[in-house]
């Protein structure tokens, strides 16, 4: 009798597979079931964004891979390859004023996020403290230098005026501090439970132990995210440079160098001097300027992929939710 109960026990229990299948198509009652059309668009619509963006960066490397001749025969960017070639990335990688340039890019961008976070961290933290000192006066004025600033000549005097023209500090502490992500991090810290905190502080935790140890390692996300952010403002800043350092080509970022031979590429049609050394005068213009864009990316595109979740969950951090 026993084994007959449990017979029909397992009959009438519907499969684990078949309870997660009918989850997965349970839909809420106010949302319609997609129709073939609005799943051809979703897909199309996907499929156009994607081409969107890896079509120009398909052009760009096969540029970057072409010969003299295939740019020639393009009249331009090559969009199919001919004649692929490595001769772009040797001759410019050969140079010393583009080595120098990656590695003062690397060096601006690692000590520029390092500063900017570790000042972010501890000024959004002190702001989502209720009882921190003048932190109400002191988030009002944050706020309001995101509508009212001196602009860039008082800037450039400020900078100037402190000795920072031709110094390597000039291209990190004027752009060190980003209001918009304090406040990001701070809407984050005051969210932490306030139970934990109260908890720490019974058992004698101050407030930078309670930082170190409570609020940073709950909010890995966020502060993930805010150093993509941070990192890939330094790395592709070159304004900075134009305004504190134009003359001294050995303390140029790699992005500066860039602007430079793209400039000088389309002031100069035809002409394969870019001014970087002799040996940037034998291969073609155009491939070698693709092939330092190339270089760029590199960088981001060998860091995304390891905060993409957290960058993906830092996003959705502050959306509305249902």
């Amino acid at each position: 009798m026993l084994t007959i109960e449990r017979t029909l026990e397992a009959a009438e229990t519907p499969a684990p597979q078949a309870v997660r299948r009918k989850k997965r198509n349970t839909r809420p009652a106010w949302e319609e079931p997609p129709t073939i059309a609005g799943e051809a668009v979703k897909g199309l619509t996907l499929g156009g964004v994607l081409l969107v963006m890896l079509v120009p960066l398909w052009i760009i490397v096969v540029t970057s891979l072409s010969t003299q001749g295939a740019v020639n025969r393009a009249g331009g960017l090559v969009v199919w390859p001919d004649g692929l070639t490595v001769e772009a990335y040797r001759v410019m990688l050969g140079d010393t004023t583009v080595r120098t340039a990656l590695l003062v890019s690397l060096g601006i961008t690692a000590i520029g996020t390092l500063v900017s976070m570790a000042v972010s961290v501890m000024c959004a933290y002190g702001l989502s403290r209720s009882r921190s000192f003048a932190h109400r006066f002191l988030l009002t004025l944050l706020i309001l230098t995101m509508f009212v600033n001196g602009g860039l000549i008082p800037t450039f005097l400020v900078v100037t005026g402190l000795g920072g023209y031709g110094q390597w500090w000039a291209l990190i502490l004027p752009s060190a501090i980003s209001v918009f992500n304090i406040l990001i991090l701070r809407s984050f810290y005051s969210s932490t439970s306030a139970d934990l905190i109260e908890a720490a502080r019974i058992d004698g935790a101050g407030d930078w132990r309670i930082l170190w140890s409570i609020v940073l390692p709950t909010s890995r996300a966020v502060t993930a995210v805010m150093a993509l952010f941070y990192g890939v403002g330094y790395w592709n800043s070159f304004f900075n440079v134009m305004l504190y350092m134009p003359t001294d080509s050995e303390k140029w970022p790699l992005q500066y160098v860039l602007y430079t031979y793209v400039n000088r590429g389309n002031g100069m049609p035809g002409s394969v001097n870019s001014g970087f050394g002799t040996a940037f005068s034998q291969t073609a213009p155009l491939s070698l300027q693709m092939a330092v864009v190339v270089l760029t990316l590199v960088p981001l595109l060998i860091v995304y992929p390891f905060v993409q979740k957290h960058f993906r969950t830092g996003v959705l951090t502050g959306a509305i939710k249902g």
